[in-house]
């Protein structure tokens, strides 16, 4: 993409909705022809570095628990758990990314209410779900993502979990190049300009969020959270593939997700 299509500028909350709804919807079939092999079908993947739910077990005993999949695109993982005894509900901003889940469910069989929405106006009721995830989803792409963990904390029930994985932040310090390019340090980690990329009008069509793991840790805490761990997973050895700005070669010199696992306390 050409230098003056990319750039890190304050974009207002109306310009960031209509650019990534936009996004997902136009991007959604590339997106799962790239990574739906990757993802798989009903399958749990947190990350490029290819950490699963079933192993990693993040979301602890998830059977006959309402779930809720924030920014869910195709929905694998909502699959997933359900096919682990859950009941799950898959939410997105996308059209099109919904369009692939209800065409995957078409293929397994595997069904899981798909429900289009906000991340910022969740339509549930107060402690309406046990626990909440997102595997990437939502999180980096709304321009209050303190008000996402607040809906969040007001959708989970006293005790539940909410678990979500993001790039990590440390990776902004970088440019967006899986080689050798990639390992230059050119951006201030303390500026949290969106990354956005924009048409010929200057009109964003794509916005991502950067924060601070200090800035994440505040959002939960003043969401009324409490954090469980941060999991910054390795990349495997013999995992040879490039996802983006995820590669072998920067894997194995430092971290490229993030992954919150925190509770909202019973008493």
């Amino acid at each position: 993409m050409d230098d003056d299509r990319v750039t890190r500028r304050r974009v207002d909350a109306a310009e960031i909705r209509r650019a990534n709804r936009g996004w997902w919807d136009t991007d959604a079939d590339a997106y799962q022809a790239e990574h739906g092999a990757f993802l798989g079908e009903t399958d749990f993947v947190w990350c490029p570095e290819g950490l699963r739910e079933a192993d990693a077990r993040l979301l602890g005993d998830v059977a006959g628990r309402r779930i809720l999949e924030l920014g869910a695109g195709a929905a694998a993982a909502a699959r997933w758990l359900a096919a682990q005894g859950a009941r799950p509900v898959a939410l997105d901003l996308s059209a099109g990314m919904l369009r692939h889940a209800a065409e995957a469910a078409d293929r397994t069989g595997a069904r899981v209410p798909l429900v289009q929405a906000d991340a910022l106006a969740l339509p549930f009721a107060d402690a309406a779900f046990d626990t909440v995830c997102t595997a990437f989803g939502a999180i980096p792409f709304v321009d209050d993502s303190a008000a996402a963990m607040r809906e969040v904390a007001r959708v989970l029930r006293p005790g539940g979990r909410w678990v979500f994985s993001v790039t990590h932040p440390m990776r902004w310090i970088f440019l967006d190049d899986p080689g050798e390019g990639g390992l230059t340090a050119v951006h201030s980690y303390f500026d949290r300009s969106p990354y956005v990329e924009q048409d010929e009008r200057g009109v964003a069509t794509y916005v991502e969020q950067h924060r601070t793991l200090g800035d994440r840790i505040r959002e939960l805490v003043g969401a009324g959270f409490r954090l469980l761990d941060l999991v910054e997973p390795e990349w495997p050895a013999g995992h040879e593939g490039v996802w983006g700005q995820w590669s072998p070669l920067r894997g194995r010199l430092f971290p490229g997700t993030a992954i919150f696992v925190a509770e909202k306390p019973a008493d």
